[in-house]
């Protein structure tokens, strides 16, 4: 029987899924192992009470330092010096460890596969130290990885003048999502019936525009918003929650981790608002173009190019209303073609073998 392919998959927190975007891709790429391939999934071990050696065939190896934060430089660093010496490739989700690069390549090659998770640079919570660190090890990444990943096409020519070299286009699965139709339970635990409310779930950030949507909603009192997302981990998101929450329209829901309660919120919505200015492919959004639903979406290019153009956009809070309120648009035909789009690009069984084919 010939050797298996040894591949580190570096920069998440872990499996089973319980953080975010990568975690969630790491989760599903699994069920999709090539027989040549054995993984091993580096976790942070301040995330897990339950520390299982193996998951969906993968090996798990546990780093005693917290995934994000100033601790993702250790934790990142020492799953690096880990895989280097124990697998034959690695995939960099994210460049904590990079600084490490340039040291280890004196003990031997390994092949990197480095994820630019759509220009973290970008987003505004980060602070000018923050930044420059970041881009200190984006160039590391850069310079001393083998293939360049990019998640939208949108974002390719930033990597390409950043690497210097022609990254590979792999975007994001979005059939995790499953529907839901439960009316029973969506009248007893959230009080809503299906088709009578406009929905979104994100984190609570300003570059994922919360308040335009709010600002919207607070003046289209005949329609209902219901948002769910993490409103006390900033300033940002209590604030909001302060001001708006004597709306009667607008439903601001904690983070909800159970599948089948946000799949049945999400499922059942007239219309889904994606509001994110910034990013590659959002998981969000390629999940809700999956379930088939009437999608409107913040106008950038990232947005345009995962939705090839077909999804209602808006910039501001006067457009989006605008776009709620228009009763001409056949939002089941453009569901529909949210739902082409979503099967044809964006299924996991597709993105993990892409990856393999990298390895």
């Amino acid at each position: 029987m010939p050797k298996k392919k040894r591949v580190a998959i570096t920069g998440t927190v872990g499996v089973p899924a319980c953080y975010g975007g990568y975690e969630t891709m790491v989760e599903n790429m699994l069920d999709y192992t090539p027989e040549d391939v054995s993984y091993t999934v580096y976790c942070s071990r301040k995330a897990y009470r339950d520390r299982i050696p193996s998951y969906k065939g993968a090996r798990l190896q546990y780093i005693p330092f917290r995934a994000n934060g100033p601790q993702s430089l250790l934790y990142d660093g020492l799953s690096l010096i880990h895989a280097w010496f124990t697998c034959d490739t690695i995939l960099a989700l994210g460049n904590c460890g990079s600084y490490l690069l340039p040291l280890l390549r004196l003990f031997g090659r390994r092949k990197v596969l480095y994820h630019y998770d759509g220009f973290e640079l970008k987003r505004e919570k980060w602070n000018p130290l923050a930044k420059a660190v970041m881009q200190t090890l984006m160039r590391f990444s850069a310079r001393f990885s083998d293939v360049h990943i990019s998640d939208n096409d949108a974002i390719t020519p930033m990597i390409r003048d950043f690497s210097g070299q022609e990254p590979v286009l792999i975007e994001y699965g979005g059939d995790g999502a499953f529907p839901v139709r439960d009316d029973a339970r969506l009248a007893s635990d959230y009080g809503l019936q299906a088709g009578t409310y406009c929905f979104n779930v994100c984190r609570i950030e300003p570059e994922n525009n919360i308040h335009v949507m709010l600002e919207a909603f607070a003046g289209m009192p005949e329609q209902t918003l219901v948002l769910v997302g993490n409103w006390n981990k900033s300033e940002y998101g209590r604030n909001l929650r302060a001001q708006y929450s004597s709306c009667p329209n607008i439903r601001m829901m904690d983070p909800i981790y159970d599948p089948a309660g946000i799949n049945l919120l999400r499922s059942n919505c007239q219309l889904y608002i994606h509001p994110h200015s910034v990013g590659g492919t959002n998981p969000s959004l390629v999940e809700a173009m999956f379930l088939g639903l009437p999608i409107v979406t913040f106008d950038v290019v990232y947005n345009r190019a995962t939705t090839e153009g077909k999804a209602l956009f808006f910039t501001d809070a006067a457009s989006l209303r605008e776009v709620v309120r228009n009763r001409t648009m056949d939002f089941p035909a453009l569901a529909q073609q949210m739902k082409e789009i979503a099967d044809r690009r964006y299924r996991w069984q597709l993105i993990a073998e892409k990856y393999a084919q990298l390895y």
